[in-house]
């Protein structure tokens, strides 16, 4: 009996050793599980610094829940927790494979804190995986101490425990531990308060199905939200009233979601549903249910705005891409179609269009831009010019330079009263809204943009308001700048325009057609000129100043009037160069001594004369590109010059080169813009214009039209100055020179052989201002001159008398006096002609006047197709 107590007793013993040690494992798993499945986690793993947040979480809990420690780590075993900080980073000491895999792992090791009993739980992500563990256990020798204090009860009660109920006793005390996982009833009480003010207090619903499709559970937030009936609790959640079939085939599906959207009622719901763990068999899925209708109308504003932002940025980039005002305009227009509006016009004053500021009220407002989401509109027209009266929109708009709103365009009088029938069709189109914006730019009302409505139902509130602001606000600067560019280009065109030749003068040598188009970006300083020369000669000029805007302009008007003033000298192509490359030079100068730093950046130049009776064409060019020269017979020819430095450059001597002419050759003369383009090189504009000349019986007129035709660009960034001159002959019917010997009686014979010329040409009425002129200027040639001595009479607009000898001296003009008995022969010479100069060759001089024909005498054009150089007629 002895043996049979301290049997039984030894047994109390063991089976307590034993029961402490599974309670601390049942412990230690329940503490590892709930912290494992705690809300937020997730979330706190997913932090940049984890330990900052759950090391003291942990160290709370450990504290509260009986245990020596608690311990996160991540799935390498690396520690997030632990109750000594300096173990924070080190790799957990344990077993760790069986949790990756979704197990529970309990063992007893040799830790950091000593012999250790831990269980190790894995923490389960919506997906599945698992991305970290959480390990709880306790000191071996707590749980020994625990067993040692139980001892003398068990000894004390042990022989009675033994008599009465040993095995009941034993069975009962390990079905209730089992049940309970070791909690004493202390711990189950604040496990169920914890429990049921979690349920109660969160606010999230939370619904836990079983694997029969019955609702096991269901928090008040739950019943809430989905409208749950006060006994729904053990019923089939299919026969649940007030449940919408889509959340019920949710629930009875025990699929697992994530953030999946619910209507329910006027409610949006997001349901996460999970299934329940593996220990919990009698269960099927759990949900949680978030309301987010608030949430969803903030999104919708989110988005709303988001969008406002991306008009105003497509807004930003799209209007104002170039510096025309109608371009502007239909940029405008196409930015808030479809995104804001259905439908846009916009509305300019008239000035506006013309570069100018607006003046007076709404009375003229012209059509500018239409554009929406169909061609067949009911609006006005573009280009049409209306009158809008004072009680439309657009009229108080333009007036007050505030914007107007028109919710419901049926009941809006004052718009209709603009113009019944056209606003019938409007409204009949299904255009039932409306705002109008006035377009305002510096405090001045350029005009007015309108916003229609026809698809969209809703109509135009405040918001759209301020959007349509904003946006016409950001249009409204460009179009000023687009005006204000207009504006300064015509006044550059305007000025560019006065400083070209208005009328090429009248001249019988050369068949003349010109172009000049200004490039759109801008005016630059490109010219060309006609100038008639003494003896029948022309000059025919090309220039470009390089850059654009007035300052290049102003500065091609001075230099074309420093050619003209220099042709009046009358010197040879490379010394009419010379002197504008003398004042380019100056220019530049007295503009960097007085500091303004505009002078001429570069200029280039061709000059060539033409003599028709010689054919003879002398070309001198300062960096200009050569001429072309197309024969009678189509074939082009562009001469090999020599080319000098641009205007400026200086250092370098200029030259000229003699090219004779078949009568009928035409000579191009160009500018740069023409034939350079960024699109293509140098080389493929000259072959361009070779092809483009390339044709047989066309005048100048019809060769300008088509050189620009097939080499002028869609958009000209550069000047184009372009002159076409056809060669003509001075026959040598009209023609008459001949030689005079070195004594004074030879000029009786001039006299007479003049006369004889006039006569025969019909100008008998000139023969007595004739002789007395050729006898002075044939006089003074002999006396003060050298041989040769050579007379000529051209006749051509006007009769041209020259005497040329070998000497340089020039003539000047002198008044006698009474006393003087001579000094009054060039003073006769310039009182019976029209005027008279002196002219330099490489061999002399010449000394020429004209006289103006009879008004009964018809000046006739030359038409000989050939001659020769000079045509001598023998002495009378």
């Amino acid at each position: 009996m002895v043996l049979l107590v301290l049997g039984a007793i030894l047994a109390q013993v063991l089976e307590s050793r034993r029961s402490s040690d599974a309670e601390a494992k049942n412990r230690s798993i329940a503490v590892a599980e709930t912290f494992a499945h705690s809300p937020g986690l997730l979330a706190a793993l997913k932090s940049p610094d984890p330990s900052a947040i759950l090391q003291p979480i942990t160290e709370a809990t450990r504290k509260v829940a009986g245990v020596d420690f608690i311990v996160v780590m991540n799935d390498q075993g690396i520690r997030y927790t632990h109750p000594l900080p300096s173990k924070i980073g080190q790799r957990f000491v344990g077993t760790i494979g069986p949790s990756l895999h979704g197990q529970i792992y309990t063992e007893s090791v040799h830790g950091p804190l000593g012999h250790e009993v831990q269980a190790t739980v894995p923490v389960t992500a919506p997906d599945g995986s698992v991305p970290a563990l959480v390990s709880a256990g306790l000191k071996v020798k707590n749980v020994t101490a625990a067993d040692n204090r139980l001892l003398p009860l068990i000894l004390g009660t042990g022989g009675v425990a033994v008599l009465v109920a040993t095995t009941g006793t034993a069975l009962i005390a390990r079905r209730v531990k089992r049940q309970t996982r070791g909690m004493d009833p202390g711990e189950l009480a604040r496990m169920y308060e914890h429990h049921n003010a979690v349920l109660h207090a969160v606010r999230e619903g939370v619904v836990i199905v079983g694997q029969d499709g019955q609702l096991l559970l269901a928090n008040d937030e739950a019943r809430e939200l989905l409208g749950l009936p006060a006994q729904a609790e053990g019923r089939h959640v299919g026969d649940i009233e007030g449940l919408t079939p889509e959340t019920a085939d949710l629930l009875l599906s025990g699929r697992t979601v994530t953030d999946e959207l619910l209507h329910v009622g006027s409610r949006l719901v997001a349901v996460n549903q999970r299934p329940t763990g593996p220990q919990s068999r009698a269960m099927g899925t759990v949900a949680t249910i978030r309301d987010s209708t608030e949430l969803l109308a903030l999104s919708g504003k989110a988005e709303v705005a988001g969008q406002r932002l991306a008009l105003l940025y497509e807004a930003g980039v799209g209007i104002g891409t170039t510096l025309d005002v109608e371009r502007t305009a239909e940029e405008l227009a196409g930015v808030a179609v479809p995104g804001f509006a259905d439908f846009v016009t916009v509305d300019l004053a008239d000035p506006v269009l013309q570069g100018e500021e607006p003046t007076g009220g709404a009375v003229n407002l012209r059509r500018t831009a239409v554009h929406g989401i169909r061609d067949d509109h009911p609006f006005y027209p573009c280009g049409r010019l209306t009158a809008f009266i004072p009680s439309s929109p657009m009229a108080r708009g333009f007036d007050s330079g505030r914007s107007q709103v028109v919710p419901d365009l049926e009941v809006a009088h004052g718009w209709r009263a603009q113009d019944p029938t056209w606003t019938g069709h409007i409204l009949d189109y299904g255009v039932h809204t409306l705002i109008t914006i006035p377009l305002k730019a510096r405090g001045i009302v350029l005009g007015v943009v309108n916003f229609w409505r026809s698809q969209k139902p809703e109509p135009f509130d405040d918001d759209d308001r301020s959007l349509a602001e904003e946006l016409v606000a950001r249009a409204a600067v460009s179009i000023d700048n687009a005006r204000r560019y207009t504006r300064e280009h015509a006044m550059a065109v305007t000025l560019q325009r006065s400083l070209l030749p208005r009328a090429l003068p009248d001249q019988s040598a050369l068949e003349v057609a010109h172009r000049y188009l200004p490039a759109q970006s801008g005016v630059s300083g490109d010219w060309f000129d006609v100038i008639p020369l003494p003896g029948s000669r022309v000059a025919l000029v090309v220039g470009d100043v390089v850059g654009h805007g007035l300052h290049a302009a102003a500065t091609m008007g001075r230099l074309r009037t420093a050619v003209h003033n220099f042709s009046t000298l009358d010197v040879p192509p490379n010394e009419v160069l010379g002197h504008l490359d003398e004042l380019v030079n100056r220019i530049d100068q007295e503009e960097a001594d007085s500091g303004t730093g505009t002078g001429v950046t570069g200029a280039t130049c061709l000059y060539a004369i033409y003599d028709p009776t010689s054919r003879l064409c002398t070309i001198a060019t300062a960096g200009h590109p050569p001429p072309a020269l197309v024969e009678p017979d189509g074939k082009v020819v562009f001469p090999d010059l020599p080319t000098g430095p641009p205007l400026g450059a200086g250092g370098m001597p200029y030259e000229t080169t003699q090219l004779e002419l078949t009568e009928g050759t035409q000579i191009v003369l160009y500018t740069d813009g023409l034939i350079e383009e960024r699109t293509r090189d140098f080389d493929v504009g000259m072959d361009l214009l070779r092809a483009a000349l390339s044709q047989r019986d066309r005048d100048p007129e019809e060769n300008c039209r088509a050189v620009l035709d097939a080499l002028l660009p869609e958009h000209p960034q550069d000047d184009v100055a372009l002159l076409i001159a056809r060669t003509r002959v001075l026959g040598p019917e009209r023609v008459a020179e001949r030689d005079v010997p070195s004594h004074p009686a030879a000029v009786a014979d001039i006299r007479a052989w003049s006369a004889a010329t006039l006569d025969e040409w019909g100008l008998g009425e000139l023969s007595f201002a004739t002789e007395l002129a050729l006898s002075e200027l044939v006089t003074n040639a002999i006396r003060y001159g050298s041989d040769p001595v050579r007379v000529r009479l051209l006749r051509d607009r006007s009769l041209i008398l020259e005497v040329c000898d070998g000497s340089n001296t020039s003539p000047h003009l002198t008044y006698a006096a009474s006393t003087d008995e001579g000094g009054r022969g060039l003073f006769l010479v310039a009182q019976l002609t029209e005027r008279w100069g002196t002219r330099y060759t490489p061999h002399g001089k010449i000394i020429w006047a004209e006289q103006a024909f009879p008004a009964q005498v018809r000046t006739l054009t030359p038409q000989r197709h050939e001659t020769p150089h000079a045509v001598p007629l023998p002495s009378p």
